[in-house]
């Protein structure tokens, strides 16, 4: 489980204020959706997390321990931009992860341990829905193609955070529908939390069990960099019409913080029942599974 708390942190490039005062906490296995306009401070909240950009003040604990200052295995992340290796195959680049792991110096393994990750890095890429292409290379796959390959590479080392940076904004209407039903699959059958930055609405309340908007009360142009983004209030609200509550602090707020589904959190690892409305099991049926071996 991997509970993750932002306790009073304040990001800050010189006299511009991004974020300020922002005090959250997201539980286990969360699926939170960031959404509001552009230059509010979500991607900054999530590089943060990501361990690219430190908080000024204030600390990221993950667990209760305080975030790690670079990124790791504990963190996967997913771009719109589908952030593959073009001079490898598919199976090479879900690979690679495992292999730099393994082998820091040669980047290569060999043996029982390079037959292993062949074989996790194949399991990964049956689910995301690409096994027989391994072979091909990422400009001979379509968009689509390319953000489960990006998908499956974040997958490979097992993290226990997943990061996403707008990954479904590119594809079209029909793919992402797709996608959203591998990333909820996926979600369902890991122990992950899942934060992700989107700006379709709809798609934060399809996915997200937790939806928080950022906005800015403050919009003149003296006030746009000294006030930064802050947390208004933490709102358990129905799914078919959220209440707002207007931050009572000046500067960019998140307005909206509210449960879509109160009790959407996937059934506990260790064999504990998901709650009565809880989303249903996408997972692989077993016969699908028996095929992998």
């Amino acid at each position: 489980m991997t509970a993750i708390t932002f306790d009073k942190v304040w990001k800050e490039y010189g006299d511009h204020v991004v974020l300020e005062r922002i005090n959250l906490d997201i539980a286990p296995r969360s699926f939170v959706a960031l959404v509001g306009p552009s230059g509010c401070g979500k991607t900054t909240f999530l590089r943060m997390l990501l361990g690219e950009e430190t908080a000024t003040r204030g600390q990221i604990l993950v667990d209760g321990v305080p975030l790690k200052a670079e990124p790791d295995s504990d963190r996967g992340v997913v771009f719109q931009r589908y952030s593959v290796f073009p001079h490898l195959t598919v199976l090479q680049n879900v690979m690679i992860g495992r292999e730099f792991e393994k082998s820091a110096l040669l980047g290569k393994l060999f043996g029982a341990q390079r037959r292993t990750a062949i074989e996790e890095a194949s399991k990964l890429l049956y689910e995301v829905g690409l096994a027989g292409h391994e072979t091909k290379y990422p400009a001979s796959l379509s968009g689509g193609m390319q953000q489960r390959l990006a998908l499956a590479q974040a997958l490979n080392r097992r993290p226990k955070i997943l990061l996403l940076d707008e990954p479904f904004g590119a594809l079209d209407p029909g793919i992402r529908a797709d996608i959203h039903v591998l990333i909820r699959r996926i979600w369902n059958q890991n122990n992950l939390t899942v934060v992700m930055v989107t700006h379709d609405l709809s798609e934060a309340f399809r996915l997200g069990t937790r939806v928080i908007a950022f906005e800015r009360p403050r919009n003149r142009p003296e006030e746009l960099e000294r006030y930064g983004a802050t947390l208004g209030g933490d709102l358990p609200v129905p799914p078919v019409m959220p209440k707002t509550q207007a931050g009572p602090q000046p500067g960019a707020t998140i307005t909206q913080d509210f449960e879509v589904w109160p009790r959407k959190i996937a059934a506990d690892l260790n064999g504990a029942s998901a709650a009565p409305d809880a989303p249903p099991d996408l997972s692989l049926p077993k016969d699908s599974e028996k095929a992998l071996h």
